[in-house]
């Protein structure tokens, strides 16, 4: 064997261990994805609490971030939809403004009561996000290029409804949809709710499959779980008490947090979502109405911005023609943040509501710095930009 030969393989077993080290890299950060995410948000938040010499971190600020993260992390419920199933959505801040203004004309200027106000705005999301759906679909025009119109079209409308102007004041009924507080008591009856559902969950699924004869883990490690979670949030419900409540815009997101979930994990029509996303014809040649499957996405949609708009307009106590500038790329960026697959067929709802958590603590942390906006906007496009790249390298690993 000569020297050479030597030198060569012994390149090659170190190339190879090079290899396998950044593929066990790569599958560490698959496998444990959302606890990276939540490691990330935990060092941006001791980043701007350092910075801001613990302004940051005030249950008063808390509140407000969850607050504004609550209008992202509805329209990231309706986009993770869409882009599991392939498709993207690029109109989705300009009809939250739309919609959000449409609330305040019907409020403030026609003096609607809240509870014909919110189910006709509703409506309007639904039917809004049916016609992007038809034109994606039935009409095979591609949903980016029905986006990018919708996102002309929707605010043009808005400034033509609203005359270019503020709608102001809504109702203080309504006002209480994006500054209401739930009593303190009640965020502790609810605490204890959803810590009980998460351990009826946890039986729930370890005795499944036990019936089924699947591997179940040792039971330390779902305790381990289920106290950890049981701990943040009692933490989560503390923090939020000691300054007024947990906002009722952060309910909403939590109750859609839970129902998406169920709708992702529970159900046939969940399914078909990943199916189509993953691959659409052999979905359509084993009998799925592709088509309606993803109309009825463009649908729900339609839906978080309509929930979106009211809560915006309601936190602003006003409608403006300004709302939902850039909405789309922070629900989108929340999504592929959160391990949204580019690609289609995977994600995470409450990925990308930690994604759109990780985009208000920035957007929260650099206006308490008083950065200015073009460099919020620079890191914000930064982020998402790496969040692809990381999904691209590890889709390479897994072809």
């Amino acid at each position: 064997m000569t020297p050479d030969t030597i030198t060569s393989r012994s390149t090659g077993a170190s190339a190879e261990r090079a290899l396998g080290s950044a593929e066990r890299i790569k599958q560490l950060f698959a496998r444990y994805k959302i606890l990276a995410l939540l490691l990330a948000v935990a060092v941006i938040w001791i980043f701007f609490s350092v910075l801001t010499q613990g302004a940051f971190a005030t249950p008063r600020n808390l509140s407000n971030l969850l607050r504004q993260m609550a209008i992202s992390g509805t329209l990231a419920c309706g986009m993770v939809f869409i882009i599991i199933a392939g498709e993207i959505d690029l109109s989705v801040g300009s009809l939250l403004g739309l919609l959000g203004g449409v609330a305040a004309i019907l409020d403030a200027n026609r003096h609607w009561p809240i509870g014909l106000t919110v189910p006709v705005v509703l409506i309007l999301g639904i039917v809004a996000g049916l016609f992007n759906g038809w034109l994606a679909t039935y009409r095979c025009v591609p949903s980016f290029i029905v986006g990018l119109g919708g996102m002309l079209a929707y605010r043009g409308v808005l400034l033509g409804v609203t005359g270019g102007s503020t709608i102001a004041p809504v109702s203080d009924p309504f006002v209480f949809i994006g500054q209401g507080y739930l009593p303190r008591w009640g965020g502790d009856a609810l605490a204890v709710i959803l810590f009980g559902l998460l351990t009826m969950l946890t039986v729930r699924h370890r005795s499944n499959r036990r019936r089924y004869e699947l591997p179940v883990l040792p039971l330390w490690q779902d305790v381990a779980k289920v106290v950890a979670a049981g701990a943040m949030l009692a933490v989560f419900v503390a923090v939020l008490d000691s300054y007024g409540g947990i906002p009722v815009p952060v309910l909403l997101v939590l109750a859609l947090l839970g129902i998406f979930t169920w709708i992702a994990t529970q159900t046939v029509f969940g399914r078909r979502i990943y199916s189509v996303g993953s691959n659409l014809e052999a979905t359509r040649l084993s009998g799925v109405d592709t088509n309606r499957v993803k109309l009825v996405v463009f649908a729900l949609m339609g839906l978080m911005c309509a929930f979106a708009g009211i809560v915006n307009t309601a936190r602003l106590a006003a409608g403006s023609p300004s709302a939902g500038t850039m909405g789309e790329l922070d629900a989108i960026a929340a999504c592929f943040i959160g391990g949204t697959s580019m690609r289609g067929g995977s994600g995470t709802v409450y990925g990308a509501l930690i994604g759109a958590l990780v985009m208000a603590s920035l957007d929260n942390g650099m206006s308490m710095l008083d950065v200015d906006a073009y460099w919020q906007m620079i890191v914000k496009g930064s982020i998402l930009v790496l969040a692809v790249w990381i999904d691209v390298v590890s889709g390479s690993n897994r072809r």
